[in-house]
């Protein structure tokens, strides 16, 4: 599979600051949230870290993370964006239907009295006449049709077509209620309302989409078995879940399905570790125009 530019961009920033560490892949695994095999897939450009993954190895490399840290967001920009895929705005086109070849005409009968001579073998006289003819019937029809009451005629030019929807959320409101955030490409630079770091070293983060108008959390740095819970807009309201059920969820992001929300919804999200089974929960405002994660 050939991979992003933007994600070939980051993987070799990564692998750069992996070799001033000094550090294998075994030593990353040591010093970090990270497994070694999680560190391969994210040198190999096959899996986005985490954002703070991208921190601590900038931290360990002694490098500034601001660079790093604008590649990501590129990065992520478009490995959230990437399992929406564009639907066609109109259904597909037929493929254009060859016309017949054109037959070269059948020989015009001659005037009464002439005997029509061997097609390739007429006198030029005869076809002087001929072509007479046929441009005096041709000039006739031509009158014709202009003195016909005015029909409309076809514009040479396709009617004007609806605008094509833009490049942005495929829903918004009560229709991204319960929808994938990916797949509705709501993912694409939401605002991170919260982030803490669970007693296992997971991290939980909620996320909002302003134009969207829709609320998820989700969850990384985590074992098989994991889960996460949320519930927007109180008691009575639909529980969002997610869970770590293998280990290509255990290397990425997992998050939940969107719940409609506004600013000044109250979202509450519940970590539960398989490891301790103890939930760890937290609750936050929708606030207009925060971009915490910047």
């Amino acid at each position: 599979m050939t991979l992003p530019p933007e994600h070939v961009r980051l993987s070799a920033e990564l692998r750069e600051l992996r070799q001033r560490t000094g550090l294998s892949l075994a030593g990353l695994a040591a010093k970090t949230a990270c497994s070694k095999s999680s560190w391969e897939r994210y040198l190999n450009g096959r899996t986005l870290p985490p954002r703070p993954v991208v921190r601590e190895l900038c931290a360990l490399a002694g490098e500034p993370e601001g660079r790093c840290l604008a590649l990501w967001e590129i990065a992520e920009s478009q490995w959230s964006g990437r399992a929406a895929q564009e639907p066609p705005p109109y259904p597909a086109a037929a493929p254009p239907v060859s016309a017949p070849p054109v037959s070269a005409p059948p020989p015009v009968p001659a005037p009464a009295g002439r005997v029509g001579s061997a097609a390739g073998h007429r006198t030029p006289v005869l076809i002087a006449v001929l072509a007479s003819v046929c441009a005096a019937a041709v000039a006739g029809v031509a009158v014709a049709l202009l003195l016909l009451p005015g029909e409309p005629r076809p514009s040479s030019s396709p009617p004007p077509s609806a605008a094509s929807s833009p490049a942005g959320p495929y829903c918004r409101g009560v229709a991204c209620e319960g929808r994938d955030p990916m797949a509705m490409k709501c993912g694409a630079q939401p605002d991170t309302l919260a982030r803490h770091r669970m007693s296992t070293g997971a991290w939980m983060e909620l996320r909002y989409n302003r134009y969207c108008g829709a609320s998820w959390a989700r969850m990384w740095g985590t074992r098989i078995g994991d889960r996460i819970e949320m519930r927007a807009g109180g008691a009575g309201s639909p529980v969002r879940r997610a869970e770590i059920e293998d280990v290509a969820d255990r290397d990425a992001f997992v998050y939940t399905s969107m719940a409609v929300t506004r600013p000044g919804t109250v979202v509450s999200v519940c970590f539960r570790p398989v490891a301790t089974g103890k939930k760890e929960c937290f609750d936050s405002h929708v606030t207009q125009g925060v971009r915490t994660h910047r």
